[in-house]
């Protein structure tokens, strides 16, 4: 039961899957790297401040660590990343700075418990469910875990602008999904025209995709986004709505994507 609940968001929004099937002009390398001024806007939304000791859990080659330690001055930024040959390259933009560092090491395993404020973008449950567990006991009261478009299992937001997030500790957390899409929606349940206004929330605030692709890419995300709502039991609907049937045809017919087996013939009316 409790894998399932885990499962939920993955299914929902499969953030990463999502940006691999992108062009691969609007990706940086391999990895999938969050734009210099997303991350400003992040930190002013979390409210980064010079007192902090910043935390970026499997931080990639990302700018992340060096904005916090440079341009928002906090007292210590690091950042922690499993891929030696990746944590290498990360360690030369902060190679300069005293108040910086890049760790190798598997972040269920690393020191965390000196974080203020912690950057956590995972959607596998064998990463989240651990370090749930980890934030709950390790951190201190106060402490800020910050994340984007899906929340860590069933925590609560404390500041929510989508599809940023904050949950400040002492951490509240919900019993179910629905309760959880409630305070974060104003409803328990995502209909379609919620799905679609999430994915041009995502694709405005991360400002990852170009003009020319953004009305396909917001028509197949809010796709992604509501079949997974339908299969995962969370959808408004009751019954498929006419528009999701018109952009599935749309998808086939124009662009060569078949979505239609993706939806859960059980929850079919």
């Amino acid at each position: 039961m409790r894998e399932e609940r885990l499962l939920t968001w993955e299914r929902l929004l499969r953030t990463k899957e999502f940006l691999s099937s992108l062009p691969q002009s609007v990706l940086k390398g391999e990895d999938i790297l969050i734009p210099d001024m997303v991350v400003r806007k992040l930190f002013r939304f979390a409210g980064l401040r010079r007192s902090d000791i910043f935390y970026d859990l499997g931080c990639g080659n990302s700018s992340a660590v060096a904005i916090a330690a440079n341009e928002f001055k906090v007292k210590k930024s690091v950042g922690i990343e499993i891929r030696r040959k990746v944590a290498i390259e990360a360690r030369r933009k902060v190679v300069s700075m005293d108040n910086a560092q890049i760790i190798i090491g598997d972040i269920r395993k690393a020191a965390i418990s000196d974080a203020t404020v912690l950057f956590f973008w995972f959607t596998d449950p064998r990463v989240i469910e651990p370090m749930v567990s980890r934030f709950q006991n390790e951190l201190n009261n106060g402490a800020r875990v910050i994340t984007i478009l899906s929340p860590p299992d069933l925590m609560l937001p404390t500041k929510t602008k989508f599809p940023f997030f904050v949950f400040q500790k002492p951490f509240k957390y919900a019993k179910q999904v629905q309760e959880q899409i409630e305070v974060i929606f104003g409803k328990p349940c995502i209909d379609f025209v919620e799905s679609w206004l999430m994915a041009g929330k995502y694709i405005d605030e991360l400002d990852v995709v170009p003009d020319q692709h953004r009305r396909f890419v917001n028509m197949f995300q809010s796709m992604i986004i509501w079949i997974n709502a339908w299969n995962t039991g969370v959808a408004c609907e009751k019954e498929i709505p006419p528009p999701v049937y018109s952009y599935l045809g749309i998808l086939k017919t124009f662009f060569a994507i078949d979505l239609s087996d993706l939806i859960s013939k059980k929850n079919k009316k």
